[in-house]
């Protein structure tokens, strides 16, 4: 068996498969489909500091090799989940990383103070393409000056490990990995969903109640494959690839072009066993090249 274990700065993972924030709920949904204590990680669905209602019905819609989602961010609120869920998950091996939301940068430094204080979770995923209400709307990851804003608020009262998430709906992406480095980020989570609608011809309608929400799923893979290699070049700190991972060939594609880890998302939906599948694909994978360490294959694209 290869070494599986990676650094993501200061965070060690057992392997470098992590499930995606709001494809896995909170991890104990799965317990029946795999053992979470397998996979390196799990982000925990968005949390805010505030309980969310999320969007109004529909909210997502199947597409051609995906799926379009506006849920909103639901969810109970960083104080539940704390005292309620945390302790239900604390005991996996896996590391638990938190999916922090908000809708202005006090929101954010706030919630972030709250986790800094808890044990169990070594590192919060700041989602930064929330919009900000304070701005009419657009999203912080959207404006290297709101990322830079909140990055730097965050990581003023956040002392673990702080990873960005990055939105794909930019020019220049490895311009926003390099703000995200800039500012403190310990790592970059590369890509969070694509803006995309889907309407019902027959209704003329939308078929979301938003009109548009984030694709997501395999179509957006190759557009995911080449912002992680274009972040690879732009910044020293680790990337963690997603975007339409569907088995252990995608994941060491995504290490190949520089991520040092990968997150499992929709095919969360497909297959529910499949993060620990890709676990074990990536060790047989390691064990025919001959591979020993799984980090020989970051950024080990021969381009």
């Amino acid at each position: 068996m290869a070494d599986l274990k990676v650094n993501i700065g200061n965070l060690e993972l057992q392997n470098p498969v992590l499930t995606a924030s709001g494809t896995f709920g909170y991890g104990y949904e799965f317990e029946d489909f795999l053992d979470i204590n397998k996979l390196g990680g799990i982000i925990v669905k968005g949390t805010t500091l505030e309980p969310r209602q999320g969007n109004a019905y529909p909210r997502m819609a199947e597409t051609a090799a995906g799926m379009l989602n506006a849920v909103g961010l639901q969810n109970k609120g960083v104080h539940v989940f704390i005292d309620e869920i945390l302790p239900k998950i604390k005991h996996y091996q896996s590391r638990i990383i938190v999916n922090l939301a908000g809708s202005k940068v006090e929101d954010y430094t706030e919630a972030a103070a709250i986790l800094n204080e808890v044990n169990d979770v070594p590192a919060i995923e700041l989602n930064v393409s929330c919009p900000n209400v304070k701005t009419g709307g657009m999203a912080f990851g959207t404006s290297c000056a709101s990322l830079t804003e909140v990055v730097k608020a965050v990581r003023n009262v956040y002392k673990k490990h702080l990873m960005v998430k990055l939105s794909p709906n930019v020019t220049n992406i490895a311009e926003f990995a390099k703000t995200a480095e800039d500012c403190g980020a310990d790592s970059v989570s590369v890509i969070n969903t694509l803006m995309g609608m889907a309407i019902d011809a027959e209704t003329r309608r939308p078929k979301l109640s938003t009109i548009t929400g984030g694709l997501s799923g395999p179509a957006i893979k190759p557009v995911a494959l080449r912002m992680v290699w274009q972040c690879s070049k732009a910044v020293k700190i680790p990337i963690i690839g997603l975007g339409g991972i569907m088995n252990a060939t995608d994941a060491i594609e995504f290490m190949l072009a520089g991520a040092t880890a990968i997150q499992v998302g929709t095919a969360n939906f497909i297959n529910p066993s499949v993060a620990e599948e890709i676990v074990d694909g990536i060790n047989e994978y390691c064990d025919r090249q001959g591979v020993k360490e799984v980090k020989e294959l970051i950024g080990a694209l021969r381009a």
